[in-house]
């Protein structure tokens, strides 16, 4: 079974799950003001591949992301661009979306917005109010931590060594440092909604332990997001799920930042790459392949050669692949089981707290191994070892190329013309059309099924 670090007890555990054969897992998603960067990237493919390797191990997963679209962040950029909250939210939520499907990144089951669930918000502060955990101030409405008995667990040291963080204000009719707010009453031009403490907005902290727990129910399985998180944004929502008599969640990962310069990554910075730039100049599967050579615990330094390292890697890997399309008949048929002792390697990686190093590590070796096997033309022995392959690739995300199956008539027609020059033995009509070929933007390799094109 998966053992994960867990933040709240500092371990490696197994990942006990509420209900046997089903995983429900909640991703702290973003807040919608700006484009997303590549530190937004690792955290998309931590988590898919997370998820695709627990499908993989014959596990049903509910996979919850939110949308922040509600925030000081969001007015901030609106009020810059003159424009309305909703714009601005509206258009970074699709370039989310559109990173997510660059990166072949799986969508969420359920992608819910703070904005559809400010009654809910309302209502769960009510009852704090009510349990006199919550108090009003002349701003808005404040979660007392004192009331909350190891209130600070996810920090993972001393309260006293650590700032409340960006989002939590500091303000005199605060009763404790680490107060923080629920309710902020409206300023004049921000959007507002009703409640019993006039017109105004949920604070960031309420939104998700509202959306989780009304998605997921109570003790869902695993709570995840970055480092930046655990502390005070998912130690505040743990406290209110714990002061509302709420099983909150059973297992708590963090993933660590993307850096430049030894810093992390982040719009306040300034020092980041968007992913919409990133994923314009290299194939977006090498970025994929340079998050999982990095231990989703371990920070990621993205640098122009690792990219460039990662993509002649996928090189190798879409070589196999044509290679053994090439093949055609010669494959053997029914198709063989994948070689078992690569696959139980595989899954010993990943077990061990979601191994990504060792088991991509493990699986450019089958392609070496396979690669070799074709090379001797032993293409039984090759067989399990594609088939291997295949599989690991698909639980990581990792797609190989193969022939491009945008090629239209005009190419398959040189191509075939290429086969026959090449057939006839006329050799420098075959090299001129492969110039052809090259100079229209492919690439062009001889295979024993005959000359394959591809981007």
């Amino acid at each position: 079974m998966l053992r994960l670090h867990d933040t709240a007890s500092g371990i490696v555990r197994e990942l006990e799950l509420r209900d046997p054969g089903r995983v429900s897992m909640y991703v702290c998603g973003p807040t919608v003001y700006g484009p997303p960067h590549i530190g937004h990237g690792r955290q998309m493919l931590v988590y898919d591949v997370l998820r695709r390797y627990l499908v993989w191990s014959g596990l049903e997963v509910r996979h919850v992301s939110n949308i922040t679209d509600i925030d000081d962040q969001i007015i901030a950029r609106a009020a810059k661009d003159g424009r309305t909250e909703e714009e601005v939210s509206n258009e970074f939520e699709q370039a989310w979306n559109d990173a997510l499907d660059a990166l072949g990144v799986l969508p969420p089951h359920d992608a819910p917005h703070a904005t559809a669930y400010v009654p809910g918000m309302v209502g769960a502060v009510e009852q704090l109010v009510a349990k006199g955990i919550a108090y009003e101030t002349g701003d808005g409405v404040y979660f007392g931590t004192d009331a909350v008995q190891g209130y600070g667990l996810l920090a993972g040291q001393p309260l006293d060594s650590l700032r409340a963080g960006e989002r939590v204000d500091v303000l005199a009719e605060k009763r404790a440092p680490f107060d923080f707010v629920l309710w902020k009453k409206s300023k004049p031009g921000e959007p507002t909604w009703d409640s019993p403490w006039g017109p105004g907005r949920p604070g960031w902290h309420t939104e998700c332990v509202v959306m989780s727990l009304g998605l997921l129910g109570d003790g869902f399985d695993l709570h995840a997001g970055g480092l930046d998180l655990k502390f005070p944004h998912h130690e505040n929502e743990r406290a209110q799920a714990v002061a509302l008599d709420h099983v909150f969640a059973r297992h708590w990962m963090h993933h660590a930042f993307v850096e430049t310069a030894g810093e992390k990554m982040s719009k306040s910075k300034g020092n980041f790459t968007t992913l919409a730039d990133l994923l314009s100049r290299h194939d977006p599967r090498a970025y994929r392949l340079l998050a999982l050579q990095a231990h989703y615990r371990s920070p990621l330094e993205v640098l122009p050669g690792s990219i460039s390292d990662a993509e002649r890697s996928l090189e190798r890997l879409d070589e196999l692949a044509r290679r053994w399309e090439a093949l055609g008949d010669r494959r053997p048929s029914p198709a063989p089981e994948a070689d078992a002792g690569a696959l139980a390697a595989f899954r010993t990686a990943m077990d061990d707290d979601l191994g990504t190093p060792a088991a991509t590590g493990s699986l450019f070796a089958l392609v070496r191994a396979a690669n070799g096997a074709l090379g001797r033309d032993d293409v039984a022995g090759a067989a399990p070892v594609v088939a291997a392959v295949e599989q690991i690739a698909a639980a990581l995300g990792l797609v190989a190329l193969t022939a491009d199956t945008a090629v239209d008539a005009d190419v398959t027609a040189l191509v075939a013309e290429r086969d026959a020059a090449r057939a006839a033995k006329d050799f420098a009509r075959s090299d001129a059309i492969r110039d052809q070929l090259v100079g229209l933007g492919w690439t062009v390799k001889d295979t024993p099924g005959g000359t394959a094109v591809h981007r």
